[in-house]
């Protein structure tokens, strides 16, 4: 069985398959995909696929900055704290978002969802059916608290948790049921792609120039520049450049 190795986005140029290291465009996986699934299943598996890596994508940023070690927690907390509580917030969030997303019914409001029980409603062989259902029910289970936190704090404020009077709480949340719920959603695709493609994707690599530790080796060298100059300036050694705010 072939492994396939996540890393691309819907508007990336090309998806990398391992262990054979062939290349594809996205168009191409996508058509790859209808030709061995058929034209539903293999749309919605190829729209879901690429929605599971960005969220992979997302979610691996809040690990790297967050929650990998207490020593990038507290540099960013000396570069910007406030600012990186807000994209902090805004990623956790997000990431709860796009899971409550991905297992929503496959219609609401009369419209319907790109979702893991819409891409179970198109499979037409009873025992891949009956395979990825029982994943399905799974993923629903592992992510129910991100329904929950989506429906009443994310997409819509509850009076009542707002104010803390709820008889309610609002679902727990942790980094591990978040890991879960990954798992369990990758789960769902790999039990189709193992049937229509005898493959898998492993898609929690996390290897993204420019992301957030890219950012994190900048600010610790900037700061270390910061130390130096206020180390500088407490000696009475001032420089021109000391006085100058440089327009960004």
């Amino acid at each position: 069985m072939q492994k396939r190795a996540a890393t691309a986005r819907a508007d990336d140029t090309s998806v990398r398959a391992h262990p054979l290291a062939t290349e594809r465009t996205a168009v191409q996986a996508k058509a790859d995909n209808i030709a061995a699934m058929g034209q539903p299943l293999g749309e919605q598996y190829s729209a879901l696929w690429q929605e599971l890596v960005w969220l992979y994508r997302i979610w691996g940023e809040y690990i790297d900055l967050y929650g990998t070690k207490p020593s990038r927690v507290e540099l960013l907390n000396l570069a910007a704290g406030s600012f990186f509580r807000v994209v902090q917030d805004a990623l956790w969030e997000q990431t709860l978002l796009h899971i409550a997303r991905m297992t929503d019914p496959p219609k609401s409001a009369g419209k319907t969802n790109l979702s893991l029980l819409s891409l179970r409603d198109a499979i037409g062989d009873a025992k891949a059916r009956y395979t990825v259902s029982q994943r399905v029910e799974e993923a629903l289970q592992a992510s129910s608290f991100c329904r929950d936190w989506r429906n009443r704090r994310i997409a819509h404020r509850d009076l009542d948790v707002a104010l803390e009077r709820h008889p309610q709480p609002l679902a727990p949340a942790s980094r591990a049921q978040v890991r879960t719920a990954l798992d369990r959603i990758a789960g769902v695709l790999n039990a189709v792609s193992q049937h229509y493609l005898d493959s898998e994707t492993h898609f929690e690599g996390r290897l993204h120039p420019g992301g957030g530790e890219s950012l994190l080796y900048l600010l610790d060298k900037a700061l270390e520049v910061r130390a130096e100059r206020d180390a500088r300036l407490k000696r009475g050694d001032y420089r021109p450049e000391d006085l100058q705010r440089k327009e960004l």
